[in-house]
């Protein structure tokens, strides 16, 4: 498009790139108009063609097949542009919407060839193809739907195979449980009673500062106490409290038996050893078969959890966690019963086998409880939002009219893993009785209450009764958020692997795991003859 001014300043002439021509007569009077206000007014007439077009050129490039050649052409396609008026969709051309919006499914992509696989592919084919808005919205359509059927299926096989992995015993726990077994058959060594028999009234001082410990994990138990020892200033006032079960107790006395950790004190203890558990009926053991029984009714096991096309990936490995056998264990639940296992003692701090201890836990002591049972890290607030943002509605159901009549959403969560509990206290309330109702709640409404784990009854029996402690003292997430750094982990009193990278695992973590295998020795027997690596 050319400007043409005549020297007398009477016309101005437009040439298209068409080369039509359209003629604007300037009548100039000298009285009324000035020249000096006309040059200034065809400065600004100038600047408004150049704007003229830049808007027809975005036009032609948005795909319109008629280009203008006149300036009532331009008037009337730039009209609304110039006005204010758009569509709702902004700049982008409306026939992209309407091809976008349209439904795409599955059968009209299976078994297509055409279909672009990178982004590089998709930009050579639509400028190979000079595609308009319309063909390059259906491309970009097909493209993008495909890789999001293929990410889909990438992240729930994912998922199924680390829920394999976490839930299957390793063949090197599976090893180091055999021979330890093998070898409290064999050498009396391995069979001391722990602690020894002068010890045995330390167990019930509350000068001691006690440790309780539920797992049936020989490898992971012993990286727990090992670190609590270690890292202690005052090793000589520690008892820990082991507990396992009927399988696994042999194995786990072995191998504290021929691994002290003197001077502390260590008591490995199997649940049917307790006077408690073995009268009468248990409201843990008829809790934990109801419980086996709705899953397995309800869930219909992975396969079925897996081939269900429609649902969210992470609606999926929920699912698939909650056949987890760790959430149906026994040394799950155990721990609502410190109470009437450990009925000489005030105070416990009680630890998940998935922990590691990097500091002195003494202090924990002399945290003032305010009259509250259960001292906890609170996991609402922190700098790592993915780990740091669970509040009662990330837990429980709110959709459901019991859970809302009862609770708030908005309510921050704790967490369990490394928790102080005043025993004292806790026997001058209902605790117990309230996580077993809820519990028994859950079951009757075909787990549409919370769906896994014992944290949901946990928040709700420990409803009122939570005292929060420094995050210091405990860290979350090493078992599922891979963008923890090692420097942070470090730093922290007590890091925890909740997730199902667990470090024992081969899907753990790489960077974080040494903080857990620092505590392995390589060279005992045991570890080298089942392969077990620190690294």
């Amino acid at each position: 498009m050319q400007l043409h001014i005549s020297p007398s300043l009477r016309h101005v002439t437009v040439v298209t790139g068409k080369g039509l021509r359209e003629f604007i007569k300037v009548k100039v009077g000298s009285r009324r108009f000035s020249y000096q206000m006309l040059f200034y007014s065809l400065l600004f007439f100038t600047f408004l063609l150049r704007f003229v077009f830049v808007l027809s050129t975005v036009d032609t490039i948005d795909g319109d097949p008629s280009p203008c050649s006149s300036l009532a052409c331009l008037g009337k396609r730039l009209k609304p542009k110039l006005l204010g008026r758009r569509t709702e969709t902004g700049n982008v051309p409306e026939a992209m919407y309407q091809v976008l919006e349209q439904p795409l499914s599955e059968q009209e992509l299976k078994g297509r060839s055409d279909i672009p696989q990178t982004l590089q592919d998709f930009m050579s084919e639509v400028k190979r193809s000079k595609s308009d808005a319309r063909e390059f919205a259906q491309k970009l359509k097909e493209m993008v739907t495909l890789m999001e059927q293929r990410t889909r299926t990438a992240k729930i096989q994912e998922y199924l195979y680390r829920h394999v992995a976490s839930s299957s015993i390793p063949k090197q726990l599976h090893c180091l449980a055999l021979k330890l077994a093998h070898e409290h058959s064999i050498n009396a060594a391995a069979r001391l009673q722990l602690p020894e028999a002068e010890l045995v009234p330390t167990l019930v001082d509350n000068n001691y500062f006690h440790f309780v410990l539920a797992s049936d994990n020989i490898l992971a138990a012993s990286v727990v106490a090992k670190s609590l020892v270690q890292n202690s200033l005052r090793p000589h006032k520690i008892v820990l409290h082991i507990i396992t079960d009927r399988k696994t107790y042999f194995p786990m006395q072995a191998w504290f038996s021929l691994h002290p950790l003197s001077p502390a004190i260590i008591e490995v203890k199997a649940l049917h050893h307790f006077d408690w558990l073995s009268k009468g009926k248990v409201p843990v053991l008829e809790a934990m078969e109801k419980d086996q029984r709705v899953r397995s009714q309800f869930r219909g096991g992975s396969s079925v959890i897996v081939a269900n096309n429609e649902e969210n990936p992470v609606v999926v490995a929920a699912k698939l966690q909650a056949l987890s056998p760790k959430y149906n264990s026994l040394m799950n639940h155990i721990r609502i019963h410190l109470p009437e296992l450990f009925p000489s003692l005030n105070k416990v701090v009680f630890l998940d086998d998935d922990i590691v201890i990097q500091t002195d836990l003494s202090p924990l002591w002399d945290v003032d409880m305010d009259g509250k049972v259960n001292g906890a890290v609170e996991t609402c607030r922190g700098e790592d939002k993915f780990v740091m943002s669970k509040k009662f509605k990330s837990y429980l159901n709110f959709s459901n009219p019991i859970i809302a009549r009862h609770f708030d959403p908005e309510e921050c969560a704790w967490a369990y893993g490394m928790n102080v509990f005043d025993l004292a206290a806790w026997r001058k309330t209902n605790i117990s009785s309230t996580y077993y109702h809820w519990l028994d709640e859950n079951l009757k409404s075909d787990l549409s209450l919370w769906q896994l784990g014992t944290l949901p009854p946990g928040l709700i029996a420990f409803h009122g009764h939570v005292q929060t402690i420094d995050p210091f003292w405990h860290m979350l997430g090493l078992g599922y958020q891979e963008t923890t750094s090692f420097s942070d982990a470090e730093s922290a009193a007590v890091v925890h692997f909740n997730g199902r990278a667990k470090p024992w695992l081969d899907i753990a973590f790489p960077h974080l795991r040494p903080l857990w295998a620092k505590y392995l020795d390589s060279s005992d027997r045991f570890i080298k003859s089942c392969h077990i690596r620190a690294s």
